[in-house]
């Protein structure tokens, strides 16, 4: 598969061809995968985990959790001047499930704008997991994407607000004359 972390969600297909694709990213005919092929792919990216680790010039950093199985995942995103992820890392500390999930989450959002990050549903990812397994854990299967969708957002809101232009207010305190 390359450097850990140089993958994108089209090369990961390639890998894993038995993989659905996220709904308007990837092609070819949805299949899912097996029981086994499912431990196999989580444990994969659990025991060489991608994109794992700070990144520098980030224009997202957010922490999320969950407190009933004590995951922490920080979750770093940096845009290019396309308007698309650049660079997407992860940091934390949790289950199996969540460290795979993040992982795999930052391989399939490379490429991606803030409105497709944004569009993305957690029932896709729980497909793309293995809904078999990771589905007694759905918030854990789900944390990493959840805290990325969250700062992605805040992150275009600003950007959004930013560009507006809007006027300046009065604020010398006086009323309607």
């Amino acid at each position: 598969m390359g450097q850990p972390g140089a993958c994108t969600y089209r090369e990961t297909l390639k890998n894993y061809p038995f993989l659905p694709p996220f709904r308007g990213v990837g092609a070819g005919e949805k299949t899912s995968m097996d029981r086994q092929e499912a431990i196999e792919f989580l444990i994969d990216h659990y025991e060489n985990p991608r994109n794992n680790g700070p990144l520098e010039h980030a224009d997202i950093s957010l922490t999320g959790g969950n407190p009933g199985c004590a995951d922490v995942i920080t979750m770093h995103a940096r845009f290019g001047k396309d308007g698309k992820l650049a660079a997407v890392n992860w940091e934390g500390e949790g289950c199996t499930i969540s460290r795979a999930a993040a992982s795999y989450v930052t391989e399939i959002v490379q490429g991606m704008t803030a409105e497709e990050v944004e569009a993305m549903t957690f029932e896709d990812l729980i497909e793309q997991l293995g809904r078999e397994l990771v589905m007694t854990r759905p918030i854990c299967a789900t944390l990493a994407l959840g805290t990325l969708k969250k700062g992605v957002h805040e992150f275009d809101m600003h950007k959004r607000a930013d560009e507006a232009h809007y006027p300046p207010t009065q604020s010398d305190g006086s009323a309607n004359a």
